[in-house]
Parts: C-alpha cells; structure tokens; sequence
C-alpha cells in the first residue's frame, strides 16, 4: 500500500451573511430571517507537506420561521498527494476528485438575549457519507454534531462569536470536541474584517489539539450581496500549514419585517 498523510476538513456554514458566516468555520448565532434564502458558494485550498486539497462548497439555508432556519450544504473537491510507494523506492504524485460529503443542518436561536448581552443559538446537523470512501476523500460513515453558539454585539460595529460542540463520529474513529471564537469589525460601511481561531481534539487519550486560525474581509457591494476572501494556518497539532477561501453569500427571498 501507499502512504497518505493529508489533513482534509469539511466545513458547512448555515449562517447569515450579516455576522460570523463566511468566510469563518465559527457560526454565529442569527438564523436567516423567516422566508429569507441564503445562498453560499465557494473555493477553499488547504496545502501541507504531502497534499494539496480544493474544495467547492455550496449551501442553501431558509429561515423556516422566526428563530430558526434549516440548510444543505454539498460540494466537489479535488486532491494531489505525495505518497510513499509501498516498496520505499520513492515517492509519487496522484490525484483524486470526486463530490463530497452531504450535510443537513438547523438552527435554532432559542435565547435573543442572556443577561450579558448575548444570543444563544443550538446548532444540530448530520453529515451524510455521498464523498468516495475509496478514493479517500470520505470516511464512508454517517457522523452527528451538536454545537452551541453564542453572539454579542460590541457597539455599533463590532462583534464576537463563541463556539463549543460535539461530533460523534461512525465507525472506528474517535469522536471530537470542537471549539473557538470569533470576531468581527465594521472597518467600512461596505467593508467588514473577520478573524477566528478554532481547535478540535479528539477524545481518545494521547491525540494532539489541533489549533487553527483564519482571518479576512468581507464585502458588500450591495445589501443582498456578500463577497469574502480569507486565509490561515497552524498554531498545533496535525492541521494544514496554509489554507485559503474565497466566496459569497447571496440574500434573497421575502422577509416580513415583524419576523425579524
């Protein structure tokens, strides 16, 4: 056999465009706006030593009523790997590409406002085995998450996003607790700068925290349109060395303004 070493992370946000969506793996807790859709696409490069990795994610989320919304992300990829042959004579260069994996999603924000100020939002999701197990861009296993987010507004421009959650992995793997926090600034009326950092670990003895971080802008030529671009890198543990994405959010749909 030939050997892969190459860290692949899949990551769907169902989250609106106003606060931590994209280009952040940290959620925030404002679900879309009754009767609003949020359309998200976009690339995302992940590169380590032995492999280069692009995704193509999309999604779509719909405010089913006030304080809650549902959403389906899905994707293709692609992957370049530097493998040792089996005999040790060398190494190799292959590629595979092929549809990823399929995520079903909610969110409800069950608490507007604590007595700090903040918004409290759960966030259940499955993601569904479609991406080729053989081809080693899947796990070929069905996993649950169950995540708890939490927002609060700084003044007029600013904000944070807390994260704490728990996937139960299928099959042998373990499954893993992950966490982080997020912020954001209004530079600009139509400019916003996004940061975050986010580790997992998981919950066998003896594994490594993996620890990363991301930081980039948004921009809104208009009101229903988002554009992001962001980049990022290690802090610990077995993560890419460098990962980049780029995007958009499109708003769209009617919103009765009392939903809100």
């Amino acid at each position: 056999m030939m050997r892969t070493s190459c860290v692949v992370a899949g990551v769907i946000c169902l989250a609106g465009a106003a606060h931590a969506g994209r280009p952040l793996a940290i959620d925030d807790a404002d679900p879309a706006d009754a009767g609003q859709f949020e359309f998200e696409a976009g690339a995302a490069y992940e590169r380590d030593s032995d492999c280069k990795h692009w995704d193509f994610p999309f999604g779509l989320t719909y405010g089913a009523f006030r304080g809650v919304e549902i959403g389906i992300g899905f994707g293709g990829q692609f992957e370049e790997r530097t493998e040792l042959v089996e005999d040790g004579s060398g190494e190799q260069c292959s590629r595979e590409h092929g549809i990823g994996d399929l995520t079903v999603g909610a969110k409800w924000r069950f608490l507007e406002s604590c007595p700090l100020g903040a918004r409290h939002a759960i966030v259940p999701s499955v993601k569904f085995p479609t991406a080729d197990e053989d081809k080693g861009l899947g796990s070929g296993e069905t996993d649950f998450d169950l995540t708890w987010v939490g927002s609060r507004s700084i003044g007029e421009k600013a904000g944070v996003h807390l994260n704490l959650g728990y996937s139960w992995i299928g099959g042998p793997d373990d499954d893993v607790l992950h966490y982080g926090m997020a912020a954001d600034y209004q530079v600009l009326d139509a400019v916003q700068w996004v940061g975050e950092v986010f580790a997992e670990q998981e919950m066998s003895g003896g594994a490594d925290t993996i620890v990363q971080y991301n930081m980039g802008f948004r921009l809104n030529p208009i009101e229903s349109l988002a554009l992001d671009i962001a980049g990022g890198s290690k802090i610990s543990g077995d993560a890419p060395d460098f990962t980049a994405t780029a995007g958009l959010t499109w708003t769209f749909g009617f919103v009765n303004k009392e939903s809100k």
